[in-house]
C-alpha cells in the first residue's frame, strides 16, 4: 500500500498572541504519502510507503475558523484545542498478491483502479482535500473596559495590570484590543489565585459604531466571551450620562446579548472639582436607567427551543430601560489613584457574583 497523505490540524497555542503571520504565509501544504518501495537492493520484497506527517499550524487562544463559506469549523477557546480542517489522501492499493476472494471484495468497494495486459491490479490512491478557510480572532478575557475614546479605559488597564498600553490625550490611541491580568482577590486566602482575571480594552466607541464608524465596531465581537462589562465613562464632559447611554445603545444595536450582562460603572476623573460637586446626581441618574431584573447568563442559541425563539421574535424590542441596573457605580480617578481599592473591590465582587451564578445554573442543570 502507498503512504497516506499528511493531513492539515489547526490547533490553539498559548504562546500566540496574533494572526499577522498569516498575512506573510497563507499557503500550507501537507506532503504526499511515499510510495511502495523495495525492502533492500537485491531482493525482491516490497514494503508499504510511509504515511506523511501531520502539518500542525499553531494559533491564537480564541481563533474562530470558518470556511470561506461562513461555516464555523471550530472555536479554538482553550490552549490544546485542535481542529482537522483537511485530510491526506488515501495511499493506492496493489492488489497483485491478494487472494482472489479479497479481491474481489476489494476491487466491488472501488472504480478508481487500473488493469494492465498481465491483469494485475492497481487501485489508485485518492487525492487529499483542499479547503480555503477565514481566521478570525476573538480575544479571550473575563472582563471587557467599554466607552467612548478618552474615557480612560487604557488608563485604568495600565493602573490595575501589568500592562503598557499607548496613553495620549487624542481620540482613537487604542487601535487594536489591550490585555492585562488581574490579581487574584487577597482576601480569599488560597483561593485569591481561582480568581484572577484577564482585561481587554477595546477601542473607544462612538454614536454609529454598530453600522461601522470609528473603530470599534471591528471589535465589539471580542465582548462576546466576557463574563462581566465595565464601562468607563468620562465624568467631566458636558453630558457624561448621555456618553454612558450612546455606548450602552450601540451595544445594543450591535448585539442585544450584551446589555443582559453583569456590568458596572465607573465615572473617571473625579478628581476635577466640578465633578467631585456632580458625582452624587450623575450615580442616581444612571442607576435610574435600567430594571431591577438580574444580568442573566445567556444559552447558546442552540440550545434554546424554536418555538421559544419564534415568541421572543415577536415580543416588543427592549429598550435600554428594559435591561438590568448596573452592579454598582463608583467614582474614581485612576490617574491619581483615588478610590481605584474600591473598585478593585466591586470588579471582583461582580465576577464572584458572575461565577456563583453559572455554578448554580450549572447545578441545577445536572439535578
Amino acid at each position: 500500500m502507498g503512504g497516506h497523505g499528511g493531513d492539515v490540524v489547526i490547533y490553539a497555542d498559548e504562546t500566540k498572541d496574533t494572526l499577522l503571520e498569516f498575512h506573510n504565509k497563507n499557503r500550507f501544504n501537507a506532503k504526499r504519502g511515499g510510495n511502495v518501495d523495495a525492502v533492500g537492493v537485491f531482493t525482491s520484497y516490497l514494503r508499504n510507503g510511509i504515511a506523511a506527517p501531520t502539518v500542525r499550524i499553531p494559533v491564537p487562544l480564541g481563533t474562530v475558523v470558518k470556511s470561506k463559506r461562513g461555516k464555523m469549523l471550530a472555536d479554538l477557546a482553550r490552549h490544546g484545542d485542535e481542529v482537522l480542517v483537511a485530510r491526506g489522501g488515501q495511499g493506492g492499493i496493489s492488489l497483485l498478491d491478494m487472494p482472489k476472494h479479497n479481491r474481489k471484495k476489494t476491487t466491488s468497494l472501488t472504480t478508481n483502479m487500473m488493469r494492465d495486459d498481465s491483469d494485475k491490479v492497481l487501485v489508485h490512491g485518492q487525492p487529499g482535500e483542499e479547503v480555503k478557510l477565514e481566521l478570525t480572532l476573538r480575544v479571550v478575557a473575563d472582563v471587557g473596559l467599554v466607552g467612548l475614546p478618552n474615557a480612560g479605559k487604557s488608563t485604568l488597564l495600565g493602573a490595575i495590570t501589568l500592562a503598557k498600553p499607548d496613553i495620549a490625550d487624542y481620540p482613537f490611541t487604542t487601535l487594536m484590543p489591550n490585555l492585562g491580568r488581574l490579581d487574584g482577590d487577597p482576601n480569599l486566602g488560597a483561593g485569591m489565585y481561582s480568581s484572577e482575571a484577564t482585561l481587554a480594552d477595546l477601542p473607544g466607541l462612538i454614536e454609529g459604531a454598530h453600522l461601522g464608524k470609528g473603530l470599534g465596531r471591528n471589535f465589539l465581537r471580542h465582548l462576546r466571551r466576557t463574563r462581566l462589562l465595565v464601562h468607563v465613562v468620562d465624568a467631566s464632559t458636558e453630558n457624561p450620562v448621555n456618553d454612558y447611554r450612546t455606548v450602552r445603545e450601540e451595544l445594543r444595536m450591535y448585539n442585544p446579548e450584551y446589555l443582559e450582562r453583569p456590568y458596572i460603572v465607573v465615572l473617571n476623573k473625579i478628581d476635577l472639582p466640578e465633578v467631585e460637586d456632580k458625582l452624587p446626581i450623575l450615580t442616581q441618574e444612571i442607576l435610574r436607567i435600567g430594571s431591577d431584573g438580574t444580568a442573566s447568563q445567556q444559552k447558546p442559541t442552540s440550545e434554546i427551543p424554536a418555538q421559544l425563539l419564534s415568541d421572543e421574535s415577536d415580543t416588543k424590542e427592549k429598550k435600554l430601560e428594559d435591561y438590568p441596573r448596573p452592579h454598582s457605580v463608583i467614582g474614581v480617578s485612576v490617574l491619581k489613584r483615588i478610590r481605584v481599592k474600591e473598585m478593585l473591590k466591586e470588579i471582583r465582587a461582580a465576577l464572584r457574583h458572575c461565577i456563583d451564578s453559572n455554578g448554580a445554573l450549572a447545578s441545577t442543570v445536572t439535578r
